[in-house]
């Protein structure tokens, strides 16, 4: 659909009744290789966002035989995250700021077919929150597409690396910038927004597969117009498009003020432009949603038989929440929207009026059970959802740790989080003991789905936090968050964790204690393993249904990249890139020590430099038996 129809289409949802075609799909290539389990084509492995491989070579009787295979310097020192793309005897890789991308021959010892070098300004990288990294590539209609840190989505030629096409999503100079994977879907390729603490509204874009052309962009704040929101969003569940969810019971005392979840029937819904209406007297800027964050840098799933795409929206800006009184829709939000025109069928918003950074980017998972569609996710709330993932109910709603405290639970009615008014946050006053910090009980690294034990594997964030508001004034290209905060271990005295979940009940199977927060995104396959690698430089094997570790290898650095899996004439290869960066290791590459640099992770990671996280120093690192 062109970008000059979406009236059309939103017309279409306001009202009319009209079947629109579905769109061929440009990415044949793509959907091929997919069927192939001796591929690693998607970010995470397949459109369902699972991380889960058929491939069974490697398996729990042999894994501790597992060796290094071979090595790739990437020659960047900054967090590397993501995978690379596997598609035949080709491996794509990509590498943190500048973005370089080379195309490797498994068929001749990984030689260097082409690399491509972008040439980006170097004052990018002072706009980039929480370090200089990218998640990957995208693959289809013959084209490997990178989307770079200074907003220019680029698609290379598969074949000779020559570029394409290439467009500009978003501007560093306000400081829109892009960290996201590409992912390619049909004929489009989406592409999202990072920025939301520098005020940039952000969004979710689809572009033209063919030649760049924007298809369409739902903002994430805004009038229902730009939001792209139609006529029957949230049918089944009217509630979760109310104007209000709280009610301030203590007039906004800084020790102990709360906002008390409002019972259904006392919320106001449906209401229509809720981008706009629920943000109430700015004080920092005069339209407080017109730089309201919502960024977009997450892990998109999307479901073929309903032509639903899945993501989160991030933080409201600023993070001060006494200058944006208001829940702030739709920030902090899960979106299922229709892939050819981008309107959106449902969303819930797991955090109204955010006091404490709690970003929604985090994946969706798609898995079967009984016949029906779910979508799961772990909130850096703390918190995992379940969701019928057709209309968005609510079918568990959990803590993914008992520690999580800044809520006492999900009421399971409305969908509103029962919020406790000792972790509060407002201006000038120092709130202790939030638990979760701000990074949440799991970042970007995503969790793995097996349909074989029907669990999810998740890493996990023990961090608790101090969180002082203070006045910020925003200013175009320049950071805007208004807080100051320091971090330090959870009650558990360690500072991460990997666990398995029953998605149908949210409740955990076995859970394993990490010294540090286990940044590495999880890959699980058929013979009943699960993969993640550790920010103190261990890539792991675990028995997926005990959580036995059965294998463990030191790499160069730290790990906040996925493990994958891949197979090259009849041998299974596992992988993952290391380099250690992120939020939570940004600050050593870096070297800072205050307490409260790298928005507090510099004193809550301090601890990794006698761990042996090494400093960065991106590899990819490839093994098999």
């Amino acid at each position: 659909m062109e970008m000059s129809k979406i009236k059309l289409a939103l017309g279409v949802a306001f009202g009319m009744s009209l079947a629109l075609p579905m769109v061929a799909s440009a990415a044949a290539d793509q959907e091929a290789a997919m069927k192939d389990a001796n591929n690693w084509v998607h970010p995470r492995g397949q459109h369902n966002n699972q991380g889960y491989s058929t491939l069974s070579q490697i398996n729990k009787s042999n894994v501790k035989n597992v060796k290094a295979a071979w090595q790739f310097a990437t020659g960047v020192n900054r967090g590397h995250e993501g995978s690379p793309v596997v598609v035949g005897n080709m491996m794509y890789v990509h590498t943190a700021f500048p973005n370089n991308v080379y195309a490797l021959d498994l068929n001749n010892n990984q030689k260097i077919v082409w690399a491509y070098f972008p040439k980006q300004d170097p004052s990018v990288q002072a706009v980039l929150c929480c370090d200089n990294v990218s998640r990957g590539l995208g693959y289809g209609d013959g084209k490997i597409f990178l989307q770079q840190n200074d907003g220019t989505l680029v698609a290379l030629d598969a074949k000779t690396g020559a570029k394409v096409w290439d467009v500009k999503v978003n501007d560093p100079k306000v400081g829109a910038t892009n960290t996201n994977a590409p992912h390619v879907i049909k004929d489009k390729v989406l592409t999202g927004c990072s920025g939301a603490e520098f005020g940039v509204r952000c969004f979710l874009a689809a572009y033209s597969l063919k030649d760049g052309a924007l298809v369409w962009k739902a903002y994430s704040t805004g009038p229902d117009s730009e939001v792209l929101i139609g006529a029957d969003f949230n049918k089944d569940n009217p509630h979760y498009s109310s104007l209000s969810v709280y009610e301030d019971v203590n007039g906004g005392n800084k020790e102990g003020g709360s906002f008390k979840a409002l019972p259904k029937d006392k919320l106001k819904f449906p209401e229509k432009d809720l981008g706009v209406k629920t943000w109430l007297k700015p004080q920092a800027v005069k339209d407080g949603w017109q730089h309201g964050g919502g960024s977009t840098w997450g892990w998109w799933p999307y479901d073929q038989k309903t032509n639903l795409v899945y993501y989160g929206t991030g933080n409201p800006s600023v993070w001060n929440p006494d200058v944006r009184p208001g829940d702030n829709k739709w920030s902090m939000t899960i979106f299922a929207r229709d892939l050819d025109t981008g309107i959106a069928k449902w969303g819930y918003q797991m955090t109204p009026h955010d006091e404490w950074d709690y970003d929604g980017i985090n994946e969706v998972i798609l898995f079967e059970n009984k016949g029906k569609t779910y979508a799961w996710h772990h909130d850096r709330n703390g918190f995992a959802y379940t969701f019928d993932a057709s209309n968005g109910s609510i079918i568990a709603a959990e803590k993914v740790h008992p520690f999580v405290n800044w809520a006492t639970g999900i009421d399971k009615t409305t969908g509103i989080p029962l919020k406790d008014g000792k972790y509060s946050t407002h201006q000038d006053y120092n709130a202790k003991g939030i638990c979760p910090a701000a990074l949440g009980t799991k970042d970007q690294q995503p969790a793995a789905y097996s349909p074989r034990t029907g669990l999810v594997y998740s890493p996990l964030n023990h961090v608790c936090m101090t969180y002082e508001p203070v006045e910020s004034k925003y200013i175009a290209g320049q950071p805007w968050v208004g807080s100051t905060l320091t971090m330090f271990a959870g009650p558990d005295g360690v500072m991460g964790g990997f666990a398995a979940y029953d998605p149908m009940t949210n409740k955990s199977k076995w859970y394993n204690k990490e010294k540090f927060s286990a940044w590495g995104g999880v890959l699980a396959t058929a013979s009943d393993l699960v993969f993640y690698g550790t920010l103190d430089r261990w890539f792991k094997a675990l028995d997926a249904q005990s959580g036995k570790e059965l294998w463990k290898f030191q790499v160069g650095s730290g790990v906040i990249g996925n493990a994958f899996t891949y197979s090259h004439k009849g041998k299974q290869y596992v992988g993952v890139l290391s380099g250690i960066g992120g939020w939570a290791g940004v600050a050593m590459n870096l070297g800072l020590d205050n307490d409260t640099d790298a928005l507090g992770a510099a004193g809550g990671y301090k601890e990794l430099k006698e761990w042996n996280a090494a400093p960065g120093g991106g590899a990819l690192n490839i093994f098999s038996l």
